[in-house]
């Protein structure tokens, strides 16, 4: 099987994440797979063999090996649908275990992932600070419900929620800047929102670190940001619907549902569309 071009988190039959997905009998070694990630381009490629009842799972950006990506996640689970058919397959990954769950929506695949466990902590000042010069932006931009903090749900993120769209799409970096800021830092993106409504979030977010400008549809810190928001106390109702990539020209949408125990994994949820194989 050839590598697979899948876009997640798909708008119906447009927009969404591209991510590439191999899956072969073994993994090849980490150098052959960081080649064939770059070859293929996407911000993430994953790679998936037999484990057992599992899969093993990595993850390849362009430059770096990432411990976890929800889109790569989902357009793997509409690969393992359109080879196995309807089902829930366990995923062991670098650091945790979980689960993706797919299904034909017609055209597309449906699928949901289960996050790794949720956590957050509030972001240092100084580590704000920097962070809004790297955006250009200013401490009178950010929402006040929803203080910068440091959020995990498999990968490391910092979130930024600002008070209007418009701060939103004004969003504008260097990128080699922010790659030296977030690799220094450990964080694997930088995830900017909006609240529309407090169950409607609009969201960006710069992949510097991955060599990747901005990522139309992201799982990770989705889920990363849902458990969040539970920390917090938002009034998420037991879900979130996150729109993505507006700003590129690449619509995407996400849906999680938020348990209410703290910590606890993340239901990322969206379709996925095939594209041509490479």
């Amino acid at each position: 099987m050839g590598v697979l071009k899948i876009a997640a988190f798909s708008d119906g039959s447009s927009g969404g994440n591209p991510a590439g997905v191999l899956i072969n009998d073994a993994l090849p070694d980490a150098a052959e797979m960081q080649h064939i990630a770059a070859e293929v381009g996407f911000s993430e490629t994953a790679f998936a063999a037999p484990d057992g009842d599992s899969w093993r799972v990595r993850y390849f950006s362009p430059e770096s090996e990432v411990p976890f990506c929800g889109h790569a996640t989902i357009a793997l689970g509409a690969a393992l649908v359109r080879r196995f058919g309807d089902g829930l397959f366990p995923l062991n990954l670098a650091q945790a275990s979980i689960t993706v769950e797919g299904f034909r929506d017609g055209a597309n695949v449906a699928a949901a992932l289960q996050s790794p466990p949720t956590r957050s902590k509030p972001a240092a000042s100084e580590l704000i600070s920097e962070s809004l010069a790297l955006f250009g932006y200013a401490v009178a931009d950010l929402d006040p419900a929803i203080p910068p903090a440091l959020i995990h749900g498999g990968a490391d993120h910092l979130v930024l929620a600002f008070n209007s769209r418009e701060a939103l799409a004004a969003m504008r970096y260097d990128l080699k800047a922010g790659q030296l800021f977030m690799r220094r830092e450990g964080l694997v993106t930088i995830l900017l929102a909006y609240a529309e409504t407090p169950r409607l979030f609009h969201t960006r977010n710069p992949f510097a670190s991955g060599g990747v400008y901005e990522d139309p549809a992201t799982g990770a810190s989705t889920a990363a940001f849902a458990g969040y928001l539970r920390d917090i106390g938002w009034p998420h109702g037991g879900a979130i619907d996150v729109v993505q990539g507006e700003d590129m020209g690449m619509r995407s949408r996400l849906h999680a549902d938020i348990p209410v125990e703290i910590g606890s994994s993340i239901r990322v949820s969206g379709t996925a569309r095939m594209m041509d194989e490479a």
